[in-house]
């Protein structure tokens, strides 16, 4: 027969809602249920060493807490162990003891007699003992689970918790989702950026062939033509004077025609075609010349500073002594070059100045020419003859004056002398007509030959045509002298400032550098490519 177990003294508090779990208060020493007899028997004889039976009820309870029963199934075990006369010390200890003497504390029959006997009961007042206590509510709550056991897993989830377990869901996923977009983007950039590389930087450093540079600096320099005795010819460089020309030499030594006559001289492709150079730096035996020309520009470098007007140069070859001895032709070519754009400038200048030379004077001697044979054709000094028979003329004129004036006296008298009017008339004749015949002289031209006044003047021109071919003559000789020394000035020389050396240690190739450009190249198309398919990507889902 089982012990009615004591009335117990509860502090009335405010029901939970639905989803939450009702606190649960602590219980006062007094307020702990009377144990069983037998139970306090065994907890005296045990002491402080755990028993075998308290091991198994610990490896019970542990089993039903497995079982994730909800704090309303653990309520009601307690209040059926209560019912019954347990004193369970838990409500996981209520399931088992309920279970040990063979009561489902979960069957529907339980629950049933449990609800009809809690309505027959008496009110509050038959269960708080009457020591002027309060009560503070019209309605007594059924003991709640221990604070050990307020949050014991559960089937049903609140919708925070629901919202939460979405919200790790969808976080999972999203870190999923990370984690595969960057595996695959590790493997794309191992596979179009860090094998290329790889490739690259094994190429640079074990297999290409090194290459040996020669480095040198040579300088076109004019002469210039200032100053007098020993300083009239000092040569300086002059960048606006050689300019030009230190271009034009820059662009000879990159063309074909130079590789072509390197080639001839020295064997350029011979050195490029042997069995030893690596693959990509070979150059094959049946090339053509364009290819040969290409690989000539890879290892051919000349470039022109303008503010120092030096021309620097680097040949690069497989053996050093090779390298050198292509610099030198290199440079014999230049040092060609530049006399030939020169010695075609002075002879173009010296060329003209001499024909315009040459043409004076052949217009002086026809000139001479002229003059002579028309001096030889008539009087020697048709001016001279002119004034003697202007003088001729006038003595005349003077004389027929006289006698006309002789004639006017005699015949002013009353009886004139008629012999000597007779005379006087005769002498006037005569002198009349002597003055026609001497200014005939000058105007008429006689049988054979021109008049005077028409020799004067020829004879006037071709003296004016003399003078004038004297002074082209001597404007030529001028011109002739000046171009001379302007073609003195346009003297270019090529002076070796840096002359090739052979190298001892390779040049080329740069592996280090060359290897961190080829990531840099491959990193940079990747980088597009990837770009340009996210763009396309993103237009074409749009």
């Amino acid at each position: 027969m089982t012990t009615k177990p004591k009335a117990r003294k509860f502090r009335i508090r405010r029901t939970p809602g639905p989803h939450q779990d009702a606190p649960q208060p602590a219980e006062s020493p007094d307020e702990a249920p009377d144990a069983p007899e037998d139970a306090q028997e065994g907890t005296a004889r045990s002491g402080q060493i755990s028993s075998a039976r308290q091991k198994g009820v610990s490896h019970s309870i542990d089993d039903i807490r497995k079982e994730g029963l909800t704090g309303r199934q653990l309520r009601m075990a307690r209040r059926v162990a209560q019912k019954n006369g347990l004193a369970p010390t838990s409500d996981f200890d209520a399931v088992r003891l309920l279970r040990i003497k063979g009561i489902d504390p979960f069957q529907r029959a339980s629950i049933l007699e449990l609800v009809t006997t809690d309505d027959t009961e008496g009110d509050i007042g038959d269960l708080v003992p009457a020591k002027g206590r309060d009560v503070e509510s019209s309605r007594i709550q059924l003991p709640q689970t221990v604070p050990a056991q307020t949050h014991l897993p559960s089937t049903e989830l609140s919708p925070a918790d629901r919202r939460g377990e979405e919200i790790r869901r969808i976080q999972r996923d999203i870190g999923k989702r990370r984690r595969r977009k960057l595996l695959l983007l590790l493997t794309r950039l191992a596979a179009f950026v860090m094998l290329p590389t790889l490739l690259a930087g094994y190429y640079y450093y074990a297999v290409a062939t090194p290459m040996y540079s020669t480095k040198s600096e040579f300088l076109i320099l004019s002469a210039d033509g200032g100053g007098g005795g020993g300083m009239g010819g000092f040569k300086v460089p002059s960048q606006f004077a050689t300019g030009q020309d230190a271009i034009a030499t820059q662009s000879y030594l990159l063309s074909k025609d130079a590789m072509l006559r390197l080639d001839r001289d020295v064997g350029f492709r011979d050195h490029f075609s042997q069995p030893w150079i690596d693959p990509i730096q070979r150059l094959k035996p049946d090339a053509s010349n364009e290819e040969a020309y290409k690989l000539y520009k890879k290892y051919m470098k000349i470039g022109y500073d303008p503010t120092e007007g030096v021309l620097r140069m680097e040949v690069s070859t497989a053996d050093p002594e090779v390298s050198a001895e292509f610099s030198r032709k290199l440079i014999t070519y230049a040092e060609e070059r530049v006399d030939d754009l020169s010695k075609r400038k002075r002879e173009d200048a010296v060329e003209s100045s001499t024909a315009s030379l040459a043409e004076a004077k052949e217009e002086r001697r026809e000139a001479q020419r002229q003059l002579v044979a028309m001096q030889e054709g008539t009087v020697l000094d048709p001016e001279g003859e002119i004034a003697n028979i202007r003088a001729l003329i006038g003595n005349v004129e003077l004389q027929l004056q006289e006698k006309q004036l002789a004639l006017s006296t005699q015949m002013n008298n009353a009886r004139p002398n008629r012999a000597k009017v007779e005379a006087l008339t005769s002498e006037i004749e005569i002198l009349q007509l002597e003055r026609i015949k001497q200014r005939a002289r000058l105007t008429d031209a006689t049988e054979g030959s021109a008049s005077l006044a028409s020799q004067t003047a020829d004879i006037q021109m071709a003296q004016a045509d003399l003078l004038t071919a004297d002074m082209v003559l001597q404007a030529a000789l001028e011109a002739q002298r000046l171009t001379a020394s302007e073609a003195n000035k346009q003297v270019r020389y090529l002076t070796v400032s840096v002359n090739p050396v052979a190298s001892q240690d390779a040049s080329y190739p740069r592996a280090f550098e060359n290897t961190i450009l080829a990531f840099l190249v491959f990193a940079g198309i990747y980088l597009m490519i990837s770009l340009t398919a996210s763009i396309l990507r993103e237009q074409v889902s749009s």
